[in-house]
């Protein structure tokens, strides 16, 4: 499969978050391969967005998302649950793209089993749903997703048209003042394995 090169992942944020909609991506364990295309995002910019992690913060856990693009941000959320992002732009930044869900490709078996669950729509829609079923944690945190040998990476798979993308504030960031109303989530439309509808 052919991997994103590095300047793929160091566009502006916000336009990286809508191309990567119709990517697949792709993790590859001792247990097996799992992958699905990714039709819902959110863009974080650390320099001005409240709701980035990396906003006036630059620390031992946001310390990746300020290398140069194309490196997994991975964090865990509620004590349990494991969420990836992709790190974007120039080394010194502090941005990412949150992957929010997938529509699973293949290796739907072993994501059903780890998800403990056969319904399809409900393996990857939403952040820590798509990390468990494609076993993503904290391990991951740093890999470079370009790398020819490395288990985890995204690959071109499907073109959405601009007309089947949508825009929305993004999802539970209501602390972030004006932030919490730029509409920098991505997702595709009428898909039933995006998130929130």
């Amino acid at each position: 499969m052919i991997r994103m090169n590095r300047s793929f992942f160091r566009q502006d944020t916000v336009q990286l978050a809508q191309k990567l909609l119709g990517c697949l991506l792709v993790h590859r364990t001792t247990e097996g391969a799992a992958g699905g295309i990714i039709v819902e995002t959110e863009a974080y910019v650390g320099a001005v967005d409240k709701a980035c992690h990396a906003y006036r913060n630059r620390s031992e856990r946001t310390e990746i998302m300020f290398h140069d693009g194309g490196v997994a941000y991975v964090y865990l959320i509620y004590g349990m649950h494991c969420c990836f992002n992709v790190v974007t732009g120039p080394e010194g930044e502090g941005n990412a793209v949150l992957i929010r869900a997938l529509e699973p490709v293949f290796g739907m078996d072993l994501m059903c089993r780890r998800r403990g669950t056969d319904r399809i729509e409900n393996l990857c829609s939403g952040p820590g749903k798509l990390c468990q079923a494609l076993d993503i944690t904290r391990k991951e945190y740093g890999l470079d997703l370009y790398d020819e040998n490395g288990p985890l990476f995204l690959t071109p798979f499907r073109h959405f048209a601009d007309k089947q993308i949508a825009s929305s504030r993004r999802i539970n960031v209501d602390y972030a003042e004006e932030a919490a109303d730029w509409p920098w989530r991505f997702y595709v439309k009428d898909n039933m394995f995006v998130s929130k509808k």
